[in-house]
């Protein structure tokens, strides 16, 4: 019964912290001027990522680093295959090319890439540091 109670207390924080998070980075967005796509590709983004960056580090730290590997793996096919999946039953869904054109190249590059770099089982200083780099110019 006490797990049960300290699990809805976890998603409750959880929820209520991504809540806050989204809502106030998007809000700061706006009124500096930001469009509602680049909100929605950054803050929007990086603050629903922020409990999985989380829970990988620390599973990283604690010496399990498959648990951050599968997190990762994990959560890009739930986004890609289920949410975009159950969106596009919504309503279509409608992009401009320049974001096709753009996006989806990038998108693969990184799985390619993660492909590469994952070959020994492992991901390296070197390897993440690529990864961050490329985030940062991605986000740029």
């Amino acid at each position: 019964m006490l797990i049960a109670l300290l699990l809805l207390a976890g998603l409750a924080a959880l929820y209520s912290g991504a809540e806050w998070l989204v809502r106030g980075g998007a809000s700061l967005a706006v009124r500096l001027g930001v469009t509602p796509l680049l909100v929605g590709l950054t803050v929007v983004a990086y603050g629903t990522s922020t409990p999985e960056l989380i829970v990988s580090a620390t599973a990283v730290v604690q010496g399990q680093g498959a648990l951050a590997i599968g997190n990762v793996v994990g959560s890009n096919i739930f986004n890609i295959g289920v949410i975009l999946g159950l969106t596009a039953l919504v309503a279509p869904m409608r992009v401009q090319f320049q974001l096709l054109r753009f996006d989806t190249p990038a998108m693969v590059i990184v799985a390619l890439l993660f492909l590469l770099f994952f070959r020994d089982g492992s991901i390296q200083r070197w390897e993440a540091l690529v990864f961050l780099a490329a985030i940062v110019g991605y986000t740029v």
